[in-house]
């Protein structure tokens, strides 16, 4: 199959509880162009259950996939005619709801005799800062959301090394799970950002997991049991807002110190190349840790870039555009790719050393 110079793809995003469409060019320069992002949440069908179902998710794909997908494409003021290829979200996430992006993909893909590219999530997130700015490989990553929060070295796309992973919670799931005992609507993330605005951090004191540590593994479990033990006991909203202050604060600490200690490692290796260092997933839409996360970048000599707000949280711009990267290289699957639950970026670094014991609850990474 002959690979044009430039490519036009559609990308789909189901892995959680959006759905999500998208249109991103790719010029011959690799420089990405967004034609449309299209995303319907689905936080309204899970709020009465303070967290994402399954189930629930898995059928609200099923109902808009297409009509997503059209929509996409008419803002973009383009058809199936002009795309390249179709990208969808082939893992990992909530597997029933991967198995209706992936399946629509693959129906397209088949029916207009395009190829398909299966993107995995988290590459999705490794490229998505690619999408608003002039951002050359290699460069130090910290990829921290709901489900994952690990720190990569990433050469190119397909082409990303492990350093450090949690061993528990990621750091997404402890700003949730807190917000959730601090009596916070559905998604918690977000609302207790806004809670901590104002809060005295210092006026709790609440642990620190891991920083004596060497390695760069990450650990939030033992922070969001400490956060819902002290949010038993608070009686007014000054003491709420403190204490979501206080967790902000000490997610931000161990966000900034691992990366730290990675950015002294990536300067040893990759000094002469450039230091870059890119905050990518839903928690880089948190403007404390942002602004913590830059500052220690430039403490370091580090440029520092994140998404636009839009492109931190699940969208399927970062998957169009993984698809198109991969695309121009003629790396495409096969129609019967399965959907995958887990995936790791790294899969050598996984069996090497694995952050969960198959059949036990543990990092989604």
């Amino acid at each position: 199959m002959t690979v044009p110079s430039v490519q036009t793809v559609l990308g789909l995003e189901t892995s959680c509880d959006e759905t999500a469409a998208a249109v991103v060019r790719l010029d011959d320069g690799g420089r990405a162009q967004v034609l449309s992002s299209v995303v319907a949440s689905q936080v309204a069908e899970h709020a009465p259950y303070g967290g994402v179902v399954p189930e629930i998710a898995a059928r609200a794909h099923v109902e808009i996939i297409e009509s997503i997908a059209e929509r996409a494409l008419a803002e973009a003021g383009l058809t199936y005619a002009h795309m390249t290829g179709i990208a969808a979200t082939a893992g990992p996430g909530l597997v029933g709801g991967v198995m209706v992006g992936l399946s629509f993909g693959k129906a397209a893909a088949l029916a207009l005799g395009l190829p398909l590219v299966a993107v995995n999530h988290l590459e999705g997130h490794a490229v998505s800062a690619r999408l608003a700015a002039d951002l050359p490989y290699p460069f130090l990553l910290l990829l921290v959301s709901g489900g994952h929060c690990q720190l990569l070295e990433v050469d190119g796309i397909g082409a990303c090394r492990r350093l450090g992973s949690t061993i528990d919670d990621a750091a997404g799931e402890a700003f949730d799970k807190i917000a959730k005992t601090l009596g916070l609507s559905y998604p918690g993330g977000p609302a207790l950002e806004k809670l901590a605005a104002g809060g005295d951090p210092a006026r709790f004191v609440l642990p620190r997991m891991l920083l004596g540590r060497k390695d760069l593994a990450f650990s939030f479990s033992g922070l969001k049991t400490a956060a819902a033990r002290l949010a038993e006991g608070l009686t007014t909203e000054a003491e709420r807002r403190d204490l979501a202050a206080a967790v902000q604060a000490a997610i931000a600490d161990q966000l900034a110190e691992r990366s730290d200690r990675a950015m002294a490692l990536y300067a040893q290796r990759y000094g002469g190349r450039g230091l870059r260092f890119v905050a990518a997933g839903g928690v880089a839409a948190n403007q404390a840790v942002r602004e913590r996360l830059a500052a220690t970048a430039q403490a370091r000599g580090f440029s520092f870039t994140a998404p636009p707000l839009a492109y931190c949280t699940d969208n399927a711009a970062m998957i169009a555009l993984a698809g198109a990267e991969r695309l121009a290289l003629g790396m495409l699957d096969p129609l019967d790719v399965p959907a995958r639950p887990r995936w790791p970026l790294d899969e050598a670094a996984a069996l090497a050393s694995p952050t969960h014991t198959p059949g036990r609850k543990g990092a989604k990474a």
